[in-house]
C-alpha cells in the first residue's frame, strides 16, 4: 500500500501540462453533453445517435475556443482557487452562448439539422459543466493534498476580523498544502457575527477571548486582517492580545498582495512600524514623474538611509542620469550591486566628498545636474556634540560648497533634507542643519536656482536609530537603554521621509522650508516596553528598561517649528510650509561665509561660539557649552 501511494506521490508531485489539463476539461465537456442527452430524453434511447455524433466534435471546438480565450487550462491544479473557479465558469458561459447563438442561427437559416441542439440540452450541458469542471479540479487538489502533504496542524491560531479580509486570509489558509495552521475561530467585535459560524469556524467576541479560553485551545497567534486599521486600534488590539503571552501577526494591504492574491507566506509577524500613533502618508502626485523624467538628478549621501530610498523612488522615474554620491565607499558598492535590477536606468556611483571643493566642481562640471537632492550630512546629535568641526564641515561648509556649485552650474532646483532638530537647538548636530537652512534661505533672492528645504522627524529603522538599536538589545537579551522616562520623538518610514522630499522638490518654488504633520509623538519608554512584547517577552520579567540620563545635547521632547514660526497649507492637507521669521541676510551669511572660511583654524569652542552667536535661540543641554550661554547672555 506505502508503494502505491510513493508511486502516485511521484505522479502528483509533477506539475500537469496545460494541454493535458485542457484535453481533462474537453472530455469532460463532452461526457457531460452525453449525459444531457439522456437527461433530457429520462435516459431513454428516443434519439438520433448520429446528431450526438456529429455535435460532439462542434462541442469540442467551440469548448477549445472557449478554455483558450478565458485561459482556464493554465492554472495549477494543486492550487485552486476561487479564482479559478470563476475562470471556469467564465468559459463554461462563453461554451453555452456561443452553442445557443449557432443553434439559433442554424434554425433561423433552415440549416441542417444536425445542428438543431434542443436548447435544454444546452442549459442542462451549461449546469453539469460548472459542476462537473470546478468538482474535478477541487477533488483533484484535495487527492493532491492526500498524497504529497504529510504536514499535521501543529499551531492552533485565531483570525483577528470575520470581514471580507478575515474570510480570505482563512481561505488562503486552508488552500496553502504546506500550512501548519488550525483555524479555532475568528474574533469580531460585530456583536451580531458573535457566536456565528463563517467557513465552518465560529466567530467570538473580543471578550470572550480568555487566559482560561487560550489555554484551553492552545492557542499560540493570532493573525489580524482587517484591512484600513487606524493605527491606534491596531495598537489597541496588539497590546491586549500580546498581554495575554500570544504571538500576533498581520495581513498586509490589499495593495501588496501578489497579482490581487494573499499568499500565506505574506503573513508577518507585526512589527513596531505597524503601530505608528498615525496614518502613514501617501502621496500620489504626477508632477513628481514631470518634475524628474529626462532630468540628470544628482543625490549626495546616496549610500545612507534617505538617500538611498530616495534613489530608488526617482529610479522609478524615468530619469535622464542618475548620479549617485556618497563618501562610504562599502555601502555605496552595495547600492550600485542593488540597482543593477533597474535595467532601463542610467546611474553611475561616484565616491565623492561633499567637503572637496576640486572633487566637487569636477562632478558638477562633468554631470551638470538639473535637481540637487542634498542628503549628506552626519546626523548622530552624542558623536557630533564632541566633534563640532567634523559637524560643521559637513552640515555646513559641505552644504555651502554643493549650493554654490548649484549656482555657479544653473542647476534648476536643490532640495535639501534638515531634520526637526535644527528646530530651537539644543546640540551642534541642530545647529550647524539650522545655519545650513539660513544659509540656502539668504540665496533665494539672488540666485535661479530654486532652493527648498525638507525638514522632518526620526526615520523608522534608519542607521543609528532607536528601533534598531533596540532589536540588537533585546537580541542579547537586554536591557534595553532609555535616556529618560518621560521622553518622546516624532516617527515617520523611510519611504514616507523620501515620498516628502520628492513631494517637496516638485511644489516648491524656492526658499520654502516643508514640514508635515507627523501625528503625536511617541513615548520612547512605551516603545521599548512594545517591542519588548512583541518579541514576545515580558517587561520586566525577561528584559528590563534601563533609564540612563539624556545624552549631552539631547532634548526630551522634539519640535517641528522654531520660535517665531507658523505654517501655511499646501495641496496636500498633512504637508505645510514653515514661515520662518524674518532673517537680515546681509549681516547674517557674511558670519556663515566667515565661518566656513575659517572654520580649519578655529577651535571646536569659538566654533560652536561663533554657531551660539549666529542662532539666539540655539541653548546648548546638558553639554560642555552650556558655559557658552551664559556668556552670551551676560554680553547682552
Amino acid at each position: 500500500m506505502d508503494k502505491i501511494k510513493d508511486y502516485i506521490k511521484k505522479i502528483f508531485a509533477n506539475h500537469s501540462s496545460k494541454w493535458l489539463v485542457l484535453a481533462i476539461d474537453v472530455f469532460i465537456v463532452l461526457f457531460t453533453f452525453t449525459v444531457s442527452y439522456f437527461i433530457r430524453f429520462n435516459f431513454e434511447p428516443d434519439f438520433k445517435g448520429e446528431l450526438l455524433i456529429f455535435q460532439l466534435p462542434l462541442v469540442a471546438i467551440i469548448s477549445i475556443v472557449s478554455f483558450l480565450v478565458i485561459g482556464s487550462h493554465k492554472g495549477i491544479i494543486r492550487h485552486t482557487g476561487l479564482k479559478d473557479a470563476n475562470n471556469i465558469v467564465i468559459g463554461v458561459n462563453i461554451l453555452a452562448t456561443l452553442l445557443i447563438a449557432i443553434v439559433l442561427l442554424a434554425r433561423k437559416l433552415e440549416l441542417i439539422e444536425m445542428l438543431n441542439i434542443p436548447l435544454s440540452i444546452i442549459y442542462i450541458h451549461y449546469l453539469l459543466n460548472i459542476v462537473l469542471l470546478v468538482s474535478a479540479r477541487f477533488i483533484f487538489k484535495e487527492l493532491y493534498k492526500y498524497f504529497i502533504s504529510d504536514l499535521k496542524f501543529t499551531t492552533n491560531i485565531l483570525i483577528y476580523g470575520a470581514g471580507n479580509s478575515g474570510l480570505i486570509t482563512s481561505q488562503a489558509i486552508k488552500n496553502d498544502i504546506y500550512n501548519k495552521y488550525n483555524i479555532v475561530g475568528f474574533i469580531d467585535d460585530n456583536q451580531s457575527k458573535s457566536g456565528k459560524n463563517i467557513d465552518m469556524v465560529k466567530v467570538y467576541k473580543p471578550e470572550s477571548i480568555t487566559q482560561e479560553f487560550i489555554s484551553k485551545h492552545n492557542i499560540t497567534e493570532v493573525v489580524v486582517s482587517i484591512q484600513k486599521i487606524e493605527p491606534a486600534k491596531l495598537r489597541e488590539i496588539v497590546n491586549d492580545l500580546i498581554s495575554h503571552s500570544l504571538k500576533v501577526k498581520i495581513v498586509p494591504p490589499v495593495d501588496k498582495w501578489i497579482n490581487g492574491d494573499l499568499q500565506v507566506g505574506q503573513i508577518k509577524q507585526v512589527r513596531i512600524e505597524d503601530l505608528l500613533g498615525r496614518q502613514p502618508i501617501k502621496i500620489n502626485n504626477p508632477v513628481i514623474k514631470e518634475e524628474i523624467e529626462g532630468k540628470t538628478i544628482l543625490i549626495t549621501g546616496a549610500a545612507g538611509s534617505i538617500g538611498s530610498e530616495i534613489a530608488r523612488q526617482i529610479a522609478t522615474y524615468g530619469s535622464k542620469k542618475l548620479i549617485l554620491l556618497d563618501q562610504a565607499e562599502s555601502a555605496l558598492y552595495d547600492l550600485q550591486q542593488e540597482f543593477k535590477k533597474f535595467k532601463n536606468l542610467n546611474y553611475q556611483a561616484i565616491v565623492g566628498d561633499v567637503r572637496l571643493e576640486k572633487n566637487m566642481e569636477e562632478i558638477f562640471k562633468e554631470f551638470r545636474p538639473e535637481i540637487v537632492y542634498h542628503a549628506a550630512a552626519y546626523k548622530h546629535v552624542p558623536l557630533m556634540e564632541n566633534n563640532p568641526y567634523q559637524a560643521s564641515k559637513v552640515n555646513l561648509f559641505g552644504t555651502k560648497i554643493v549650493t554654490d556649485l548649484s549656482i555657479k552650474y544653473e542647476v534648476d532646483k536643490f532640495v535639501m533634507i534638515s531634520t526637526d532638530k535644527a528646530v530651537n537647538p539644543t546640540n551642534v548636530m541642530g545647529a550647524t542643519k539650522r545655519l545650513a537652512e539660513i544659509y540656502i534661505t539668504c540665496l533665494k533672492e539672488t540666485s535661479k536656482t530654486k532652493f527648498i528645504t525638507t525638514r522632518f522627524g526620526n526615520v523608522l529603522g534608519s542607521n543609528g536609530s532607536v528601533i534598531p538599536l533596540f532589536r540588537k538589545q533585546i537580541e542579547n537579551g537586554g536591557p534595553l537603554t532609555v535616556t529618560h522616562k518621560d521622553i518622546t520623538r516624532y516617527f515617520m518610514t523611510i519611504p514616507e521621509a523620501c515620498q516628502l522630499v520628492l513631494e517637496a522638490g516638485a511644489m516648491g518654488n524656492g526658499g520654502e522650508i516643508f514640514v508635515f504633520d507627523m501625528g503625536e509623538s511617541i513615548k520612547i519608554f512605551d516603545l521599548a516596553k512594545n517591542m519588548i512584547r512583541l518579541s514576545g517577552l515580558n517587561y520586566p520579567n525577561d528584559i528590563d528598561i534601563k533609564i540612563v540620563g539624556l545624552r549631552p545635547g539631547e532634548k526630551i521632547f522634539e519640535e517641528l517649528l522654531g520660535d517665531g514660526e507658523n505654517t501655511t497649507k499646501t495641496h496636500h492637507k498633512k504637508i505645510m510650509v514653515a514661515k520662518v521669521k524674518e532673517i537680515d541676510c546681509k549681516v547674517v551669511k557674511p558670519k556663515i561665509v566667515d565661518v566656513c572660511e575659517n572654520i580649519d583654524i578655529l577651535s571646536k569652542i569659538e566654533i560652536v561660539s561663533r554657531i551660539k552667536d549666529l542662532i539666539p535661540e540655539y541653548i546648548s543641554n546638558n553639554s560642555e557649552y552650556e558655559k557658552l550661554d551664559t556668556v552670551l547672555i551676560k554680553n547682552k
